[in-house]
């Protein structure tokens, strides 16, 4: 730990272990979309740079990595579905590696909050329900034809199929460690497939998918007990959002779904749990709180932290690690600023999902003023 560091983040700076690795300090980079990559799904030479650049971070978590050829829940949304997205992914890790980094991949699809010109014809947007998102439109940015356009409703998975997309996660978990990553996340939150299954809102399935917490937990668990089988559970993660309402998400009892979810991943012994404290919409918070009082393993938390707060979460033993997203964006050298106490650039939120360099690779760093 640094010498000179302040005393208010000094408890983010200690090392932590997950699973066989050990994080040299306790700054989680959030996944965070940024559609940069190019029109066949492959990371690019700037996301090497991107990616490589915040490598001081204890872990990077990529943006959401689409686990199926044909969908594209984002435009220029990055893929781990095939040899080019793998190729292009070993790129980044071979970077983020050099510098001392670890990197784990989210591995997600979108459900049906995929926008509807992403697919490619002949496939349908799929739900555990055939419920669209109202509310609100796709952004035009999501789309790859640049036009903002209604969710449409939903296919409802079959049995059969619902078995297929536990094979697709598990295969993208494969070709993540094939890409040199260090683990995958499984992407429960934010109102994408995983989250359709979890929460009342999105799941209005009357077999074993659906009904009571422990029938729309069971994809999540097939999913999860899948990719440890991939890759081993030591190099398994989930994130999750039980207060998020993104995508028009809502759950009756968002207590009860945290801490069954964590009391079932107890026996499971992953890298870590992920847990969203609150909602992009609403001062909701507490499922980091909840988790806690259930999950024994090592939690992450995160949404909205001021780094030192982020800091007395971690010395008080409320999380072992907190995940930064905006503030990881927008300051590639977040650590560094945070032991120098030194001022933190202003993200500019309209290049968040563009699909150029402007607000990407251009924040400045403290070495280079």
């Amino acid at each position: 730990m640094p010498t000179n560091a302040k005393p208010d983040v000094e408890a983010l700076l200690k090392p932590l272990k997950i699973g066989r690795l050990t994080m040299a300090n306790r700054f989680v980079m959030a996944p965070l979309t940024r559609c940069r990559a190019n029109t066949d799904h492959v990371p690019t030479a700037d996301m090497v740079k991107y990616y490589s650049d915040r490598a001081s971070m204890g872990l990077i978590l990529t943006e959401a990595t689409q686990i199926q050829k044909g969908y594209s829940t984002f435009g220029f949304e990055a893929g781990i579905y095939g040899p080019e997205q793998i190729a292009g992914w070993r790129k980044v890790t071979d970077a983020v590696h050099a510098k001392g980094g670890l990197i784990y991949c989210q591995i997600h699809n979108g459900g049906r909050a995929t926008v509807p010109c992403n697919v490619t014809e002949g496939l349908k947007v799929i739900a555990p329900s055939a419920i669209a998102i109202e509310g609100h439109d796709s952004p035009a940015l999501f789309a790859v034809d640049g036009k903002k356009q209604h969710y449409p409703v939903p296919a409802a998975l079959t049995k059969s199929e619902i078995a297929e997309y536990v094979q697709l996660y598990a295969t993208a978990a494969h070709n993540a460690m094939a890409a040199g990553f260090d683990g995958v996340e499984v992407h429960g939150a934010n109102g994408y497939l995983i989250d359709q299954f979890l929460k009342t809102s999105s799941n209005k399935r009357t077999d074993e998918y659906g009904g009571s917490i422990e029938n729309r937990c069971r994809f999540l668990f097939e999913v999860v007990d899948a990719v440890v089988a991939a890759v081993g559970h030591e190099r398994t993660a989930l994130r999750i959002s039980p207060l998020n309402s993104f995508n028009a998400q809502s759950d009756e009892d968002p207590e009860a779904l945290t801490k069954y979810i964590c009391r079932e991943l107890n026996s499971r012994k992953l890298a870590f749990l992920d847990v969203m404290r609150g909602d992009f919409f609403s001062p909701a918070r507490g499922a980091d709180k909840w988790a806690r009082e259930t999950y024994e393993g090592v939690l992450f938390t995160g949404m909205g932290f001021e780094i030192e707060e982020a800091a007395q979460t971690v010395a008080s033993g409320e999380a072992e690690a907190v995940v930064f997203g905006v503030k990881a964006l927008a300051n590639p050298d977040l650590v560094a600023r945070a032991i120098a106490g030194a001022e933190l650039n202003t993200p500019v939120v309209a290049t968040f999902y563009t699909h150029d360099m402007v607000g990407y690779n251009d924040y400045p760093t403290l070495a280079a003023r």
